[in-house]
C-alpha cells in the first residue's frame, strides 16, 4: 500500500532533503509550514539555512509542474503543497489559529477524507505528536539518519589475551590483529590489551586497518601544551587527535572528562608549536541564545562572549591562570598572530578552510545535516573535531538517538580518516562528578 506521509516544519530544517526520504510514498507539506519557512529562512543562523535549503528545493519542484498538483519525484514517489485545512474542524480544544494546530488541521481533514489510505503525520515535535495521536492520527517521529543510542560505537574496546601476547606487544611495538582472534575492529578503533594472567599489565594500542595490526601510540602518553592524558581514554583521544591522517575526530563524554580542554591543547600545539596547521578554529552552535547573533549589543567578539566562556575558561586553564584575564590576552595575541579564530559555527559556514585545525564544540546539538554541512567546509589538509555530550541537548528537536554528533561518529567509523574515543571518567572535583552521574 502507498503510504502519504505529511511532513511538519522542524522534519524539514532536521533535514532540507526530507522530501525525498520517503522512497515511492506520497509526501504532502501543509501550505502553514510553507509560512513558517519563510520566515526562518531570513535567520542567519543553522536554523536559517535550513529553511533556505528546503525553500530552493521546493522552488525547484516547481519545474516539474504546479506544487498543488501531484509532482512526480525522481525516487518514483509523489509530491505536493496542501492548501486546505481549517483548524476549526478540530476538537474545541484545538480551534485557535497556533500554527501548529493549522498544521495538525491539514493532516487530521486528509486523513478523514482518505480512509483507505494510510496517512502518517511525521514530526520531531513531542508535543505534536501527543497532539497528533489524540486525534486518532498516526504519527511518527522522521527517523531517517537515526542511530540506536544502545547499540552506538563506542571507539573502545578491552581485550584479554595470553600473557605473551602483551610481551610481544612491549617488545615489537605492535600487535597483529590476528594474535587477538576473530575479533571485528574498526580503523582506528582504541583498543587494551589486558593479560589473562594479571589484569594490570596491559597495553594501550590503536588499529590501523592499513597494515592490519594493533600499534603501540605515539602521543598518547606524552605530555602536550602541557597537559597529561589522565586515564586511557584521554590518552586515546589525544593520539588521535594528534594523528595527521586522521582527518575527523569525535569526542563523546560527560561533563568534566576533558573533551574539550584535550582538543584545545592539542590545537594550540599542532598550531603555535609544531606549524603543521595554519590556523586554529574553535565554534560552537549558538542554540541557548535563542536568537540571532545580530540581535545582541557590542561588536562580534561581545556578543559571542557568554556563550564562549567555556572556552576562555579552558584556554585559562591551559595558560596556567585561573583568573581569565590571562586567557583573553592568550587569545588577542594568537588572534593578532592570525593563528586562532573564536566564532559562532553560523560564521564557518560558506567557506572553505585549507590547512585549518578546527574544533566544533557542544556539536551534539546539530543535525546529521549541519554537520555534513561544517565538513563539506574543511579544505585541504584541514583537521575536523567535534565535541560533545549526546545526553546533554539543548535543540528541541534532536535526542542521543538523532544528533548529528552520535549520527557522525556511527556513519564514519569504518573510515581510515576518522577516529572516535568515548570519554569515561571525569577529571574535575568529587563534587562535579558525582553531579554529572546522579543529577
Amino acid at each position: 500500500m502507498i503510504k502519504v506521509y505529511i511532513l511538519d516544519t522542524n522534519v524539514l530544517i532536521h533535514d532540507p532533503e526530507a522530501i525525498f526520504s520517503f522512497e515511492d510514498n506520497e509526501v504532502i507539506l501543509p501550505i502553514y509550514v510553507i509560512e513558517e519557512i519563510d520566515k526562518l529562512k531570513k535567520e542567519q543562523t543553522e536554523v536559517g539555512s535550513a529553511a533556505r535549503r528546503t525553500a530552493r528545493n521546493i522552488d525547484k519542484l516547481r519545474e516539474k509542474g504546479t506544487l498543488s498538483n501531484w509532482i512526480k519525484l525522481d525516487n518514483g514517489g509523489y509530491f505536493k503543497v496542501e492548501t486546505k485545512g481549517n483548524f476549526k474542524n478540530l476538537p474545541d480544544a484545538l480551534q485557535n489559529e497556533v500554527m501548529d494546530n493549522r498544521i495538525l488541521s491539514v493532516a487530521y481533514e486528509i486523513s478523514n477524507e482518505n480512509s483507505e489510505k494510510e496517512i502518517i503525520f511525521v514530526t520531531k515535535d513531542i508535543n505534536m505528536r501527543i497532539k497528533a495521536d489524540s486525534l486518532g492520527l498516526e504519527v511518527q517521529d522522521y527517523e531517517t539518519n537515526k542511530i540506536r543510542i544502545e547499540e552506538f560505537y563506542t571507539g573502545n574496546l578491552d581485550i584479554e589475551v595470553e600473557d605473551e601476547k602483551v610481551n610481544e606487544f612491549y617488545n615489537n611495538g605492535y600487535l597483529k590483529r590476528k594474535e587477538i582472534g576473530e575479533i571485528n575492529l574498526y580503523p582506528n578503533q582504541t583498543v587494551t590489551v589486558i593479560s589473562k594472567k594479571s589484569h594490570k599489565k596491559q597495553g594501550l594500542t590503536v588499529y590501523k586497518k592499513n597494515k592490519d595490526r594493533l600499534k603501540k601510540m605515539t602521543f598518547g602518553k606524552a605530555s602536550i601544551w602541557g597537559v597529561d592524558g589522565r586515564n586511557k581514554e584521554q590518552k586515546y583521544a589525544i593520539e588521535l587527535l594528534m594523528d595527521m591522517d586522521i582527518k575527523v575526530v569525535t569526542l563523546i563524554g560527560k561533563a568534566g572528562t576533558g573533551k574539550t580542554l584535550l582538543a584545545l591543547a592539542t590545537g594550540l600545539e599542532q598550531v603555535v608549536e609544531r606549524h603543521l596547521y595554519k590556523k586554529l578554529f574553535i565554534a560552537r552552535p549558538i542554540m541557548p541564545m535563542g536568537k540571532d547573533l545580530g540581535y545582541l549589543p557590542g561588536g562580534e567578539k561581545e556578543k559571542l562572549k557568554p556563550w564562549m566562556q567555556p572556552i576562555y575558561d579552558n584556554l585559562a586553564f591551559l595558560s596556567a591562570n585561573k583568573e581569565g584575564k590571562e586567557a583573553e590576552k592568550l587569545a588577542d595575541s594568537l588572534e593578532a598572530m592570525g593563528l586562532l579564530k573564536i566564532e559562532a559555527l553560523t560564521y564557518i559556514r560558506g567557506r572553505s578552510i585549507p590547512a585549518g585545525f578546527i574544533i566544533i564544540d557542544e556539536a551534539q546539538n546539530l543535525t546529521p545535516h549541519e554537520i555534513k554541512t561544517v565538513i563539506t567546509r574543511a579544505g585541504e589538509d584541514t583537521k575536523v573535531i567535534f565535541t560533545g555530550d549526546p545526553y546533554q541537548i539543548d535543540n528541541p528537536y534532536l535526542d542521543a538517538n538523532s544528533n548529528g554528533l552520535t549520527y557522525l561518529a556511527e556513519r564514519l567509523k569504518g573510515e581510515e580518516i576518522s577516529g572516535h574515543v568515548t570519554l569515561l571518567k571525569g577529571e574535575r572535583s568529587e563534587l562535579a562528578e558525582i553531579a554529572a552521574k546522579l543529577l
